[in-house]
């Protein structure tokens, strides 16, 4: 039996061979077939929608950032009936797949990966990019940015498109011999390229957590407080101690971190030494003493919570949240509160729309329980919905598990948990007829 390697560049020209017209070329499991060795296919009928070089293009963007995103781009007489879930099913992957059918386009994804809302976010916003290429990048570099999990290690075993000959066969055999040389180079460099983006990730969330760490530091300077002081106590000398000893573990924490997830501890620590400065100022003041609450939502750095308020987000639910003094003051006086924002590559932005980087530094202030309902409808609420976020970021934030992205489930999935999109015939938003997912 005569073996193929079919790089994007040559999908084309694989599936056309002996194909008696567009129809057998664009079959669903020939498209999944090639789906399963590269990120994208594009039909033979539909060559003038995208190009083989901009498929390439858009193709190595996908597997530089070692994330399952497939893209089909399919002629526009394509039957559009269930073929999100049809393609899923026939490719047997979790991942996040976009379908381009003529001038329409749509997605789905497992909910591993990225939650529903989150491809209902990504596809309304590239839905006004007419042009196919504009439109496939812009959708794929937002997806890079909020899917989970990694890429298919099929997509590494690709070659130069050509038949795969004796020679090849004496290299797979020589492979073999090595005893999984290659396999294990394959993980390797699988595990390097992970590695490399928790480092990026973790350099983002150094920047803002140095920021914080130096405000608690000021903090402290500026407590007009001494131990030995008139009128001090051993609960006051409690907490002031504690309040020190949180200072030092989270710069010492920060300093260890290697990864995301390590930084939940850091603002966790700086979150317990704002609660000791709070629980010192009652004592001081003879007031009762306050119950444990977190920081401030809007920006951790103004303290202790003192109330929950309503607060809604422009596009968003209104949702409940912890708020210090002055943005409770803001808030009933119709003013806007003051937001932690952080930069991005498209500027300031507040910490909730700045990336999945942020979810450990935001889980360390306010704890796996009440993080998601803060986070609902957030771009970082929807990233973290996808079960496999804790493989980039850390778990604990009170979400659930199941495959990860780029793992090989065959049929077996809960066509419940695969959606996105508009379906349901809703042309108007660009998504296809025939029910959905």
């Amino acid at each position: 039996m005569r073996l193929l390697i079919v790089p994007v560049a040559a999908t084309v020209a694989v599936l056309t061979a002996g194909a008696p017209g567009a129809h057998a070329a664009t079959d669903v499991s020939q498209v999944a077939e090639a789906l399963r060795e590269d990120p994208v296919y594009v039909a033979p009928a539909a060559s003038d929608l995208l190009s083989s070089a901009d498929a390439e293009a858009l193709a190595d963007k996908i597997k530089d950032a070692d994330k399952p995103v497939f893209i089909a781009v399919l002629p526009a007489d394509q039957p559009t009936r269930n073929l999100l879930l049809n393609l899923r099913t026939e490719t047997g992957i979790t991942g996040l797949y976009g379908v381009r059918v003529g001038d329409r386009f749509d997605a789905a994804a497992d909910s591993s990966v990225l939650s529903e809302q989150a491809v209902d976010n990504l596809v309304t916003s590239v839905q006004n990019a007419g042009d196919p290429k504009a439109q496939l990048n812009d959708f794929v570099d937002s997806a890079l940015r909020n899917v989970g999990g990694t890429a298919p290690a099929s997509w590494s075993d690709g070659g130069d498109g050509a038949s795969m000959d004796v020679g090849g066969l004496i290299a797979i055999a020589t492979v073999l011999a090595a005893g999984g040389a290659g396999a294990y180079a394959l993980v390797r460099h699988t595990r390097r390229r992970h590695e490399a983006q928790q480092r990026a990730a973790l350099d983002k969330l150094r920047v803002v957590v140095d920021e914080d760490i130096t405000a608690f530091g000021e903090e402290l300077d500026r407590l007009d407080f001494h131990p030995a002081e008139a009128g001090a106590d051993d609960a006051m000398r409690a907490d002031y101690e504690g309040s020190l000893d949180a200072y030092e573990q989270a710069k010492r924490l920060m300093d260890g971190a290697r990864k995301p997830e390590d930084v939940k501890a850091v603002t966790q620590a700086l979150a317990d030494g704002r609660f000791s400065l709070t629980r010192l100022a009652a004592r001081r003041e003879h007031r009762q003493l306050p119950e444990r609450r977190p920081p401030c939502f809007f920006d951790p750095r103004h303290g202790t919570a003192v109330a929950d308020e309503t607060w809604t987000p422009p596009g968003g639910a209104a949702r409940e949240v912890p708020v210090c003094a002055a943005d409770r003051t803001r808030l009933a006086e119709g003013r806007d509160p003051v937001i932690r924002e952080v930069d991005t590559e498209h500027g300031r932005r507040p910490y909730w729309d700045a990336g999945p980087a942020y979810g450990p530094w935001a889980g360390g202030y306010f704890g796996g329980g009440i993080l998601p309902g803060l986070l609902i409808g957030t771009m970082l609420g929807s990233m973290m919905a996808a079960p496999a976020y804790a493989a980039d970021y850390g778990a604990g934030y009170g979400y659930g598990g199941g495959y990860e992205g780029g793992d090989v489930s065959g049929a077996d999935f809960d066509t419940g948990d695969f959606g996105g999109g508009f379906g349901g015939g809703d042309f108007g938003g660009g998504g296809f007829d025939g029910g959905g997912f």
